[in-house]
């Protein structure tokens, strides 16, 4: 087993003497997904680190922000099993790996949770070897950091879009295009990036930058503005809730279907349904009687292998630089 949450006893984490192998790293988990995207969140992001990880073993604890709405099950959950972020700057971990959230406000710093995030990007910044920032945490940072904005997209970005790769060790082992899930209202501009001196090491005219990273001798910031973690059905399961909520009048804006989200043969039966519903008749039954649970196990995963190098040449980094 080549990961361990902090804390727990595990006999697989031993070896055939019976004595605990070394942690290779430490690593501080801060996961400020929305309840109904929790779990799954903390599973893609440990299941990547863990198979990235190799031979080596990362000790992994779990934090939370204040500030985020939480239902009864996961405050229980973050009760038991998660720490206050404030706990995390006693001791730096080698690693520090902050999740995306639900965006609520236009500007970023208005966010609920804007100060403890803050102050946790700039203490990471003197105290942690390498920091991975997903999404809306990525543009917290070049807010931070950098002073740049995050611009709303007039349509949603959403869906698996091919994307063009840079000769980098980060990106050693990747094929020059690849295919990578993106999800986000917001952007922050490529050309900005670049003249703030990050590398764009995957992106795409289409849709952007999708990892950017900038290093120091003594740290490195990787951003990652796609979604690695994503599983083969994450895209099909937003758009479910998002279409549900909207035939049911939760909500009033029109969902986005992803692009190519589904396997081929189902691409069209999806498009119909998203037609249906947005056009002809906004029916509870219409979205009940689509088979979500088996298209989305039909849908590929072109992007795993991918992901798991990706993480892999990152801790490859930070072993290196530790050396």
């Amino acid at each position: 087993m080549a990961l361990r949450l902090a804390g727990a006893v595990n006999s697989q984490d031993r070896d055939v003497d019976g004595e605990s192998p070394r942690t290779t790293w430490t690593c501080a988990f801060v996961n400020n997904m929305p309840d109904g995207a929790f779990d799954a969140t903390e599973r893609q992001f440990l299941g990547l680190l863990e198979a990235g990880s190799g031979e080596g073993v990362i000790e992994v604890s779990r934090y939370a922000l204040d500030g985020v709405p939480r239902g009864e099950h996961v405050a229980r959950r973050i009760q038991e099993e998660y720490r206050p972020v404030q706990e995390l700057r006693t001791v730096a971990p080698d690693l520090l790996v902050v999740t995306g959230s639900n965006p609520i406000e236009p500007r970023i710093e208005d966010e609920p949770y804007w100060d403890d995030l803050e102050q946790l990007l700039r203490w990471a910044h003197e105290n942690v070897r390498a920091t991975l920032l997903s999404c809306l945490a990525a543009h917290a940072a070049l807010k931070t950091f950098d002073g740049l904005e995050r611009v709303r997209l007039d349509t949603k970005c959403t869906g698996v879009f091919a994307q063009s790769v840079d000769a980098h060790l980060i990106t050693r082992g990747l094929e020059p295009e690849i295919h990578l899930p993106h999800s986000r209202w917001s952007t922050v501009d490529s050309g900005e990036l670049r003249r703030a001196g990050y590398d764009i090491v995957i992106g795409s005219d289409q849709v952007g930058w999708a990892v950017a990273l900038r290093e120091s001798e003594t740290s490195s910031l990787l951003l990652i503005q796609g979604h690695p973690e994503y599983e083969p059905s994450s895209l099909l399961r937003e758009y479910h809730r998002d279409a549900r909520r909207y035939v049911q009048h939760e909500r009033e804006d029109l969902p986005c279907l992803p692009f190519e989200c589904v396997a081929p043969e189902d691409w069209g039966r999806l498009e119909e349904l998203h037609h249906a519903i947005t056009h002809d008749r906004r029916d509870p039954e219409l979205i009940a009687e689509y088979p979500f649970d088996e298209v989305g196990e039909r849908a590929p995963w072109t992007w795993h292998l991918m992901a798991q190098r990706l993480y892999a040449n990152w801790l490859a980094g930070v072993s290196t630089r530790s050396e």
